[in-house]
């Protein structure tokens, strides 16, 4: 554990040094000098693979006791009690560990479908609650958690790690600050190449293991990767899509599943702006990445680098011979300059950061996590991040599914 608590330190030092704590996001600021405050107890519902990994973060936060866990899954049951050891009691109902435990807060990892249900029971039981993404799977489970945390007054965090990595508010940063112009538009994607299954042990198993591939409990690609970049996207734009435009199929993985392999979705945000959206899982080669684009550049901000749409001249021989190369191979325009290719970009772009941190935000995030919880703190900015990108996620979902625009529920806002 001391080595665990050494590199969350190293991480948080890191992130101080490269001005990441900034005015305007207080959710950092409360992570400063938890040593040897009042020790947080928090339980887990959900120790799968995600949630151990939430977990594997929470243990190397100062000040932090799990008391308890929860799985309904043997394996998974048996692994957390292993990890956590005899201290921490295990639970295989939810509903016994809320009504049983002493404790501040709980953590929710478990398929979507449940996100609501054990969201709001642990708010009612008065626990501050962390969820994992997306925030659900309806218009309606969204209404009702963003609602319980309301009545409540308690803390809902939703999974999106991304507000708390390094890159991607250095990003934020230099946007605000105009370095590349208004952003005119902006580009996501997400792309793998594996068909995403997990091994079944047994074949009743399968819809429990696999849940991501069915409708009764998952969105696809949408509730498991698009809704990360919607709510940078939203965080970039300052606002929330009014309609979106969506197409989706399963072109490649046909194996029963029920699920898209891939998405392709245009959003439409109130200024005017487009945001491009596609995913698939049948092709990695350009990984992922959110662009935002404007006149003055383009910022990548999975990445972390900046593109200028009119970077300086390369200094002496090098300029020479681009010009050289320039005039030897190309083409002369004897139709006129219209028909001339727009040619990509010469800049190899800018790092944001002078370092590269080995985060994505997501040891950060539970270490606020705690903190806010440790402090009372409560950020319903944090809430509506989840909640807008939750909403978007769903409208492209639907628009796929039904063929058709769909527009911003009607009187779905914080």
């Amino acid at each position: 554990m001391e080595t665990n608590r050494r590199d969350f330190i190293k991480t948080f030092s890191s992130m101080a040094a490269a001005g990441m704590f900034v005015s305007g996001m207080p959710w950092l600021k409360d992570l400063q000098a938890q040593d040897g405050l009042k020790t947080v107890k928090l339980g887990i519902i959900g120790p799968g693979s995600r949630g151990m990994l939430l977990l594997e973060h929470l243990m190397a936060v100062p000040g932090l006791e799990m008391t308890c866990y929860c799985d309904d899954y043997e394996p998974h049951f048996e692994r957390a009690g292993q990890y956590l050891g005899p201290d921490a009691k295990g639970y295989r109902d939810y509903r016994d560990m809320l009504e049983k435990e002493q404790m501040d807060g709980v953590v929710i990892a478990v398929p979507l479908h449940m996100h609501k249900e054990i969201t709001v029971a642990a708010l009612d039981a008065g626990l501050h609650v962390f969820c994992e993404k997306a925030m659900a799977q309806t218009y309606e489970d969204c209404n009702e958690m963003v609602k319980a945390r309301e009545r409540n007054n308690k803390i809902l965090y939703v999974g999106h790690q991304r507000i708390f990595n390094t890159r991607i508010l250095q990003a934020l940063k230099e946007i605000e600050e105009g370095s590349i112009g208004d952003v005119t538009q902006m580009r996501a994607y997400w792309h793998r190449n594996s068909d995403w299954r997990r091994p079944v042990p047994s074949p009743e198993l399968e819809r429990k293991i696999n849940w991501r591939m069915y409708h009764e409990y998952s969105l696809g690609l949408m509730t498991e990767l698009a809704t990360h970049h919607l709510q940078v996207i939203n965080w970039v734009l300052k606002d929330k899509p009014d309609y979106v435009m969506g197409s989706g199929s399963i072109n490649h993985w046909k194996d029963g599943r029920e699920v898209f392999d891939n998405v392709n979705l245009v959003y439409h945000y109130p200024n005017g702006t487009h945001v491009i959206y596609d995913s698939l899982i049948s092709n990695k080669k350009y990984g992922m990445e959110i662009q935002a684009m404007g006149p003055k550049g383009t910022i990548e901000l999975e990445t972390g680098y900046r593109y200028s749409e009119q970077p300086p001249p390369a200094p002496g021989i090098i300029q020479l011979i681009n010009n050289l190369e320039h005039n030897i191979f190309d083409a002369i325009p004897i139709g006129g300059a219209s028909w001339v290719p727009e040619d990509p970009s010469k800049d190899k772009g800018t790092y944001l950061l002078d370092r590269m941190l080995n985060t994505d935000g997501t040891d950060v995030q539970m270490a606020s996590f705690v903190a806010d919880v440790r402090t009372n703190r409560i950020d319903p900015w944090l809430t509506q991040q989840g909640f807008y990108a939750g909403i978007a996620t769903i409208m492209g979902f639907e628009s796929m599914m039904n063929h058709r625009i769909e527009n911003w529920p009607e009187g779905l806002a914080i």
